[in-house]
């Protein structure tokens, strides 16, 4: 069963898919959108799912650091429902505290230009979030 991880941001969606095992995650995409038009990554997302046979959507909820859900998390959950509706595929949450944080760190030990880190920064997210996932399921 394949998962596909999403990194949600106001003007792209990092898109991660994890491997048939349901082990390691891969990043795939950067969806870019315009003006917060989410609406616009749906015939993607249906491709994706299409393609990889994504049975699962695990959508980063951004979490104050307190726990708090803020204006961001609230737009990420209203997304995923609207995916899960639309899509008609079952969607979940994970909380991605620091998960771009933690994409940047990565990206910066491997040495790779601040030009090339916009570039694959939410891609990578993508990753951190799903690869968190798919290690609490083992």
């Amino acid at each position: 069963m394949r998962v596909l991880g999403l990194d949600v941001g106001t003007k792209t969606i990092g898109v991660a898919v994890s491997d048939e095992m349901g082990w390691t995650a891969q990043g795939i995409e950067t969806i870019k959108i315009a003006d917060e038009q989410m609406e616009q990554s749906y015939p993607r997302l249906q491709q994706l799912i299409d393609e990889y046979s994504v049975e699962k959507i695990v959508v980063g909820l951004p979490k104050n650091m307190n726990g708090t859900i803020g204006p961001r998390g609230e737009a990420c959950i209203e997304f995923a429902d609207n995916v899960k509706e639309k899509l008609n595929i079952e969607t979940m949450m994970w909380d991605e505290r620091l998960s771009t944080m933690a994409a940047e760190r990565v990206l910066l030990s491997a040495d790779v230009s601040r030009k090339k880190r916009k570039k694959v920064i939410d891609k990578m997210a993508a990753v951190m979030i799903l690869q968190g996932y798919l290690d609490s399921k083992q």
